[in-house]
């Protein structure tokens, strides 16, 4: 603290206009800095979606076998099931960033090599498996580095408007990710695409290596003393023993079960319910993904109420009803307003959600606890897929959706009264 004794007034001035000319140059510093950021993933996010919707449609139009496209789903999320735990302890023992880019690397490198084997006449469909593979294992390495390492770079008090401003923009490409990646698979090859995903991934890294520089955050600086296992056990035990990060993962766990219906079946009802026009089932993808586009934009302005739990459960409550709206409703139109209803659901419950997380979490286990939600994420939609997948199969997906939808509600109540979660949801 800075005592200044007998000072004239135009002194006083001075010193003032010099405090707040540093703020306001500390202020700009970490606008940069997170500008720099999300461009970069924005960029790689956009590379890495208009390949992984290319290889999903290959693989459908290729084989036509639904076998075939569940290999590739588990492709897809069994590798960040297994390799999270360990992709927690590696966030918070060594330098995020360096971490984001070596998963980027990775991905860019495996991508770069099977376009050069299509380009050689190379084209079996285990390749793209190995592939799936690869980007999984890059993605459970660098979505803990990536929700640990934001609140490195943001003021706690910008975290929500920063998280929302990042869900819109990952809805943005969510959006036209799916339309350009068809358009390029019509009209050009796929290892065109590759290298597209490649030259997306190169920007994103050289941005992050020459031009976004972070200090290394405390534990990684430390001698680390204690194994790999102790740091992955000790991050489970934190977790079991914190009240609130305890309850929010066992209602997540049992949110994404419920939401695997309308998550992954919607397009099989809209086709047996509403009819096979190719139209349809793009009008749902793009009406979710405006819903998502527009409650990013309403969280990055409104930044949702006083207590970021109440927006959680509102927003759970909404989806929950649309869900069960989604079983009952007998017109197309309304079916598409309640999808984009759902969409807009989303960033209203995930914004405040991250935000809390890299709130009440020491900052040395959010890579562990960000792993953990991975796991659960990448655990618990495959594993409504296998119950409800099947079931599908036995009575009509309007049941599962009004069941599971009813779930839901249940849940929201849950979370408008347990005092828990409401206690953490409190501002500080």
């Amino acid at each position: 603290m800075k005592v200044i004794i007998k000072v004239s007034n135009s002194i006083k001035h001075i010193y003032i206009r010099k405090e707040m000319t540093g703020e306001n140059k500390m202020n700009e510093n970490w606008k940069k800095k997170i500008i720099l950021f999300l461009a970069s993933q924005t960029l790689s996010l956009f590379g890495s979606a208009l390949v992984q919707y290319a290889i999903s449609w290959y693989i459908t139009l290729k084989t036509q076998s639904g076998v075939m496209a569940t290999l590739a789903i588990i492709c897809g999320f069994l590798p960040t099931l297994f390799l999270s735990p360990f992709a927690g302890v590696w966030a918070d023992r060594y330098h995020r960033k360096t971490l984001i880019i070596l998963s980027d690397s990775l991905i860019a490198l495996a991508t770069f090599a099977i376009a050069i084997l299509f380009m050689m006449g190379y084209d079996s469909m285990w390749m793209l498996f190995v592939v799936l593979v690869i980007r999984a294992l890059g993605s459970a390495v660098q979505a803990p580095a990536v929700g640990a390492f934001i609140p490195q770079l943001v003021p706690e008090d910008k975290l929500t408007k920063v998280n929302a401003i990042n869900g819109s923009l990952q809805s943005m490409i969510m959006l036209a990710a799916p339309m350009i990646s068809g358009i390029l698979l019509t009209t050009t090859t796929m290892e065109i695409i590759f290298f597209i995903d490649v030259i997306t991934a190169a920007a994103a890294v050289l941005t992050l290596f020459f031009f976004l520089h972070v200090p290394v955050h405390a534990k990684a600086l430390e001698k680390q003393t204690i194994s790999y296992f102790s740091d992955m056990l000790d991050g489970f035990n934190y977790i079991k023993n914190h009240k609130f990060i305890k309850s929010i993962f066992i209602f997540c766990g049992i949110f994404m079960l419920a939401a695997a219906p309308v998550a992954f079946l919607t397009p099989i009802q809209v086709t047996r319910s509403f009819g096979s026009d190719v139209w349809r089932l793009t009008a749902i993808e793009i009406a979710f993904s405006c819903g998502m586009m527009a409650g990013g934009i309403l969280m990055a302005s409104w930044g949702g109420f006083k207590n970021k739990m109440h927006s959680m459960a509102l927003s759970t409550l909404v989806m929950g009803m649309g869900t069960f709206v989604l079983g009952i409703t007998p017109m197309f139109w309304s079916y598409l307003f309640f999808m984009g209803l759902i969409g807009v659901t989303m960033p209203v419950f995930n914004t405040p959600f991250t935000v809390l997380l890299q709130q009440k979490v020491e900052g040395d286990f959010l890579g562990r606890v960000f792993s953990v939600l991975s796991m659960i994420s990448s655990a618990m939609m495959p594993l409504g897929m296998l119950i409800f997948g099947p079931t599908a199969d036995l009575i009509k997906i309007e049941w599962l959706l009004i069941g599971t939808g009813a779930v839901m509600v249940i849940q929201s109540i849950f979370m408008f009264v347990n005092k828990t979660l409401i206690e953490a949801g409190k501002p500080e």
